[in-house]
């Protein structure tokens, strides 16, 4: 028993010895004990509040407006544009942008959110704005699919996030089955933009 307690003690001493040996720098920082008793201090005592890209009225605002600017910029190029690939990529965009709003509809109605969750009924100004310059463009084809390129690439971070930390599931099940194919758009905008420099 003696033996044990001397071994210990060896052990206890070492180990003090050792960290007398360090340094340690708090730069000001409180110490656990100090966080423990000041709790405004301590800053895992603050519940972090989630983005507004994770809660579902600024993601549902966001996503369909970003399908509203796609239909409506497709109508533009299907009239304006002078490439045929640039005119099948407008008349895809109506049909997937259209089949996402519907399928946002049905997320948020099967999360019961119906009443509370809303699509807006015009684009946002910006969004407005990009739509009157791209229909005063002149060089109409290149300026459409550079649009769209940008376009795909905010709607794309705008799904994987919300698909990653969204806070109603079923509207979060949509982002990430919808994430894929907004990709595919992009990389799609970016290979046919590329095609017409």
């Amino acid at each position: 028993m003696t033996r044990h307690l001397l071994i210990a003690g060896a052990a206890v001493a070492a180990l003090s010895l050792a960290a007398c040996g360090q340094k340690t720098e708090t730069k000001g920082a409180a110490t656990p004990a100090e966080q423990a008793a000041t709790p405004d201090a301590n800053p895992a005592a603050t519940i972090p509040t989630p983005s507004n890209e994770a809660a579902a009225p600024d993601f549902v605002s966001k996503a369909a407006a970003s399908d509203m600017f796609e239909i409506e910029a497709a109508k533009i190029a299907q009239k304006r544009a002078k490439n045929a690939d640039v005119k099948k990529f407008a008349a895809d965009m109506i049909a997937a942008h259209t089949k996402t709003t519907a399928d946002l509809k049905k997320a948020i109605a099967d999360a019961g959110q119906a009443q509370t969750l809303t699509l807006p009924a015009a684009l946002p100004s910006d969004l407005q704005d990009k739509l009157n310059d791209l229909n005063k463009a002149d060089n109409f084809d290149i300026a459409y699919m550079d649009n769209q390129v940008d376009a795909h690439q905010a709607a794309l971070d705008v799904m994987q996030r919300y698909a990653q930390d969204g806070d109603v599931a079923q509207i979060r099940t949509f982002a990430a089955a919808t994430a894929p194919m907004v990709q595919q758009h992009h990389d799609q905008a970016k290979s046919i933009r590329d095609a017409l420099k």
